[in-house]
């Protein structure tokens, strides 16, 4: 019975802060200062088109239901959500916010997927060996280097190595996700890889000293729980004692920060993105910030917002198979 009023309790905190997320994505971002149809009268101005301007803008304001008021549009928004449509992009019509998300999410979740898993294996191993082995030189050195990397922003890494590997010594491209010049095939992917190498390399660097230093504090506040001193007692070898006792505690509120960082892999990551122009969510995100497109913000922001919270309510779920106290409670 515990455990069926502990999942009753996740689904309807799950269900609550979707509702609250979906509400205040759509009312904070129309607090930003500026109007889509300023935006769009400004474009047309630097395109030199001044024949039919006023009326393209009050037909583009009625179609996107901008001449309404807020309650209204956002019952409207409701409705779409619950029919899955996240609406046509402001900017880019007649194209929908949902085939410019399934271009670039894509993009998003293998660059930054993948860096997320490697910076969190990386960083959750050093942070149990330096909490493990903390009074030794080499977890010492180790400890202050991953305080170094974790008090560096992602972002002034990402400069570092756009400095030395691209003009210094230039073995990586700039910018971009692939080169026009290379088609399918094998010679395709290790293109790919080849332009994401930098990106991956600024995320992983940062976010596996901040790791480290996480699980180290939660390895160095096991070591002194009872049933650690009760597993030496009975001789267990310490390797056993590393993995199953020490590690195994130790790794629980880890788990709950990887599933925080889930956010990244959709648009955390958006001035990495940035800086070496790579089509993922981020890039797409400046874009529609930059041009107010009202739909494909909340179009992004809806699908960072739902990846964190659905993350957040499988860790919780699975809680009670990590740790058998809460089962037992």
């Amino acid at each position: 019975m515990g455990l069926k009023r502990y999942f009753a309790e996740k689904i309807c905190m799950y269900l609550a802060s979707m509702f609250t997320a979906i509400t205040l994505n759509f009312v904070i971002i129309r607090l930003i200062p500026g109007n889509p149809a300023e935006v769009l009268k400004e474009l047309l101005r630097q395109q030199a088109i001044s024949v039919g301007v006023v009326e393209f803008v009050e037909e583009y304001i009625r179609e996107f239901g901008l001449d309404k008021d807020i309650a209204t549009q956002f019952i409207y928004y409701l409705v779409q959500l619950l029919h899955g449509n996240l609406g046509v992009s402001m900017t880019r019509f007649p194209v929908t916010v949902q085939e410019l998300i399934a271009r670039h999410l894509p993009w998003s979740i293998g660059l930054l997927g993948v860096s997320c898993i490697i910076s969190f294996a990386l960083g959750t191993l050093l942070g149990a060996f330096l909490g493990w082995s903390r009074n030794s030189r080499i977890a010492q050195g180790l400890y202050y280097l991953a305080l170094y990397l974790s008090l560096t922003p992602y972002y002034l890494l990402a400069l570092i190595l756009v400095y030395l590997f691209v003009f210094l010594i230039p073995l990586f491209p700039f910018s971009g996700g692939y080169s026009i010049s290379v088609s399918g095939g094998l010679n395709y992917i290790l293109d790919i890889l080849w332009h994401s190498t930098l990106p991956a390399l600024s995320v992983v660097l940062s976010s596996a000293g901040g790791w480290a230093l996480s699980m180290r504090a939660f390895m160095v506040n096991v070591l002194g729980e009872d049933f650690l001193r009760l597993a030496k007692a009975k001789g267990l070898k310490p390797a056993r004692i590393f993995r199953l006792y020490a590690l195994r505690n130790a790794i629980l509120p880890q788990t709950t920060g990887l599933a925080l960082s889930i956010g990244n892999i959709v648009a955390g990551s958006l001035l990495v993105e940035v800086i070496f122009a790579y089509p993922g969510m981020g890039w797409l995100l400046f874009q529609a910030i930059s041009c107010l497109d009202y739909t494909m913000i909340q179009g992004i922001f809806l699908i960072t917002v739902t990846a964190v919270l659905t993350s957040i309510f499988i860790i919780e779920l699975l809680y009670p198979l990590i740790d058998p106290r809460i089962r037992y409670s």
